[in-house]
């Protein structure tokens, strides 16, 4: 399993997240400090999942939406 990073800007942080889309239930485990798996009940579809990933992780960083964005894998399960 490989990650790829999220970027927070006003954290200036990159965080590696795993992501299952189309779950039954959102859950966010930490494996480590930059390193997350997340569940998501959106599809893998039109960009849903990926919206989804990062409001659950300006929520998390009690940052701005606008302050995340995906760095690598827009079409992977790793971000």
């Amino acid at each position: 399993m490989y990650y790829n990073p999220l970027f927070c800007y006003n954290l200036g942080m990159y965080i590696k997240v795993k992501v299952q889309a189309g779950a039954k239930r959102e859950v966010i485990t930490q494996k480590s400090k930059n390193s997350y798996i997340i569940s998501v009940k959106e599809p893998a579809e039109r960009n849903l999942a990926n919206k989804r990933i990062c409001q659950i992780m300006a929520s998390l960083f009690n940052v701005s939406i606008k302050n995340v964005r995906i760095i690598n894998g827009h079409q992977s399960p790793s971000k």
